[in-house]
């Protein structure tokens, strides 16, 4: 891997981050490509309870660089890239399906597809220096790669169809009270934030229940009510079999904290 993509372990936090900072870390396919290896080597390694996803420098990311857009452009819908049967399609699509939490700390502007990462992390920490712009329809094109199917489900339509429409700056705050983000906070609070967060779950919550959930809100935004009612009563059910529930008990019982297998552990998922 080049230095194009950095890793860390920050405690039971896995923080990568995107480093090509002089382009604010606009990335070419390849850094793409990298990015997904260093999360799945995250999502692998059963000391990492959550990931951090940042940018280096002053921005989160500008999304793709020129040169990517420009053979894009040049080439049309020859450039498509066909996922396999099992993977979502769209740019970081396969972060939604990850059994992990990840946190995306938004440090700078998110433009265009740092805008996407954005919004495929599943909780968005933001500093104060943090902005978001979809910029998709004054090139001419959609917010693509899922954006509009998950910016209204966290923000509200009328919300999502503003922001894609007029393709304008949101700063932290408003980003805060449109539900674009979970938190704000100090620049130099964001990463330290967003590592007590990791930290606190693994403390407290099952790696197991996390995952579960996860796959449960992302699946049943697109099921039927009755289906969807359904799913959630298997996984209960497929639960209660499982370690975490009687390790929840009895910490609970002891009055202790609990000790919950981890994600790629004998016991764990």
């Amino acid at each position: 891997m080049s230095d194009l993509v950095l890793s860390e372990r920050r405690g039971t936090a896995a923080v990568i981050t995107l480093n090509r900072p002089e382009a604010l870390n606009a990335f070419p396919m390849h850094m793409v490509r990298e990015f997904e290896v260093a999360v799945r080597e995250a999502v692998a390694d059963p000391g990492v309870v959550g990931i951090i996803v940042t940018g280096a420098g002053r921005g989160f990311s500008a999304g793709l660089d020129m040169s990517t857009l420009t053979n894009i452009a040049d080439t049309g819908s020859a450039a498509r890239d066909l996922p396999d049967e099992q993977a979502l399609a769209g740019l970081f699509s396969f972060l939604v399906q990850q059994p992990k939490p990840i946190i995306g700390a938004i440090n700078g502007v998110a433009a265009g597809g740092g805008f996407v990462l954005a919004m495929k992390c599943d909780l968005r920490f933001a500093s104060t220096n943090a902005s978001f712009i979809s910029v998709f329809s004054k090139r001419g094109l959609i917010a693509e790669h899922g954006t509009t199917w998950l910016l209204p489900k966290a923000i509200g339509t009328g919300a999502a169809l503003d922001l894609l429409w007029s393709s304008r700056k949101v700063e932290a705050e408003e980003a805060l009270a449109l539900g674009l983000v979970q938190r704000v906070v100090a620049p130099e609070r964001l990463l330290d934030e967003a590592v007590e967060y990791v930290e606190l779950l693994a403390a407290t919550v099952s790696p197991t229940s996390m995952a579960e959930t996860k796959r449960l809100v992302y699946e049943g935004a697109g099921q039927e009510m009755a289906e969807a009612f359904r799913d959630a009563d298997e996984t209960t059910w497929r639960l209660m079999d499982g370690p975490d529930v009687a390790e929840g008990a009895s910490s609970f019982v002891e009055r202790r904290p609990p000790n919950f297998p981890r994600l790629g552990q004998q016991g764990g998922k």
